[in-house]
């Protein structure tokens, strides 16, 4: 950082070092494949796009599954 001023390199605007692009953060949108997995059991289940993981309970034992 040049100046020290928290603007990046050559004061290209704030935080345009590395990490702080696209990809950077959580999992939010993380796209519409992919399986919903229950953490206690291990059942698998298609994600269905537009519903949480988070929102569908197992349905072997009712758990709430997690994103795989």
């Amino acid at each position: 950082m040049p100046g020290r001023d928290g603007t990046g390199p050559l004061g290209q605007g704030p935080r345009m070092g590395r990490g702080m692009g696209r990809g950077a953060g959580n999992r939010q949108g993380a796209g519409p494949g992919g399986n919903c997995v229950c953490p206690a059991c291990g059942e698998k289940v298609v994600h269905q796009a537009g519903t949480p993981c988070a929102s569908m309970n197992c349905p072997k034992c009712g758990i709430r599954m997690v994103r795989e």
